[in-house]
């Protein structure tokens, strides 16, 4: 199939996630279910949310992505980043195709924006680092479900540095249209205890904006770390939305892998706190896109 034409097909549907629609859209409706209230006034611009099983971390996931229901109209195009696991890569891979499937339907890829990174040395083009790649690929219907129609910027991070990881995030910044999100798991395969132990530690890390020195800390570290640079150059501020292990959810607590969700906000004057109100807009933009009843917002003060 020619790449003008060509669609990258759902690799772990049926596995990490449902692949069936109805099924997967109960699924996501259960993890969407309660949006938090938002700490920060200002525009979020960037999340950070595990990929595992929705089993698994979904719940972890769906906080964050709740609070991104609000947000469909303004949310066009969505850039994603994270680890390679299938396929070894040298630099940042990003795909030739024009659109990625799922069980939900098409997504079209923001191709003048992938075009526009090719005089990038690190950027390089592969399919195969994203033919399996599930870091990706479960983060998508989320997506799809808050925010509706938008375009994608899918890039798996292989070998590099996370200066270099910044660089491409720099360039895809974008305005109030882009949303950048950032796919990781914390750390694997301890026990309960001392993953919990690890896992705080790193999220104080990411919490400071400080750079992660480890794989063991997280997978997606690179890009993390990535992020993090741009944050802080560009005085983003950080809150923690969810965090738990497998042994939370649905997993044996002798050998567990860390989850946890970040939102991070550009600075906006707010005249007023929108927490109640945003906590509604997404509660409705949710039901409204499963179906379901929708709430009034509340009245704003005189």
């Amino acid at each position: 199939m020619s790449t003008a034409t060509a669609i990258r097909p759902p690799a772990v549907a049926g596995m990490f996630y449902p692949g069936e629609p109805d099924t997967l859209r109960d699924d996501l409706a259960t993890c969407l279910a309660v949006p938090p209230a938002p700490t920060f006034s200002g525009r979020l611009k960037a999340v950070i949310v595990p990929h595992a099983g929705y089993v698994y971390s979904g719940g972890t996931a769906g906080k964050a992505y709740a609070l991104l229901a609000p947000l469909a109209g303004r949310i066009r195009r969505v850039v994603l980043l994270g680890p390679c696991h299938r396929v070894a890569v040298r630099g940042v891979a990003a795909p030739t195709v024009q659109a990625f499937a799922t069980p939900l339907g098409n997504i079209p890829l923001d191709r003048a924006a992938l075009d526009a990174l090719a005089d990038l040395p690190q950027v390089v083009a592969s399919d195969a680092a994203h033919a399996q790649e599930h870091s990706l690929e479960v983060q998508l219907p989320f997506l799809q479900t808050v925010l509706g129609d938008f375009t994608l910027v899918p890039l798996a991070v292989g070998q590099t540095g996370a200066a270099e990881v910044a660089q491409v995030i720099a360039r895809l910044w974008g305005g109030p249209e882009t949303l950048i999100v950032i796919s990781s798991d914390l750390s694997h395969f301890h026990g309960y205890a001392e993953a919990q132990k690890i896992d705080h530690a790193t999220a104080d890390h990411i919490l400071a904006l400080e750079q992660l020195t480890s794989f063991e800390q997280a997978c997606g570290a690179l890009p993390i770390n990535g992020l993090i640079a741009v944050a802080k150059q560009r005085g983003l501020r950080i809150e923690r939305i969810a965090q738990c292990n497998s042994g939370d959810t649905a997993g044996d607590k002798s050998r567990v892998v860390g989850y946890a969700s970040f939102a991070l906000y550009e600075p906006e004057a707010v005249a007023a706190d929108p927490g109640p109100a945003l906590l509604v807009r997404a509660r409705n933009a949710i039901a409204a896109r499963l179906g379901q009843p929708t709430q009034a917002e509340p009245a704003h003060p005189a």
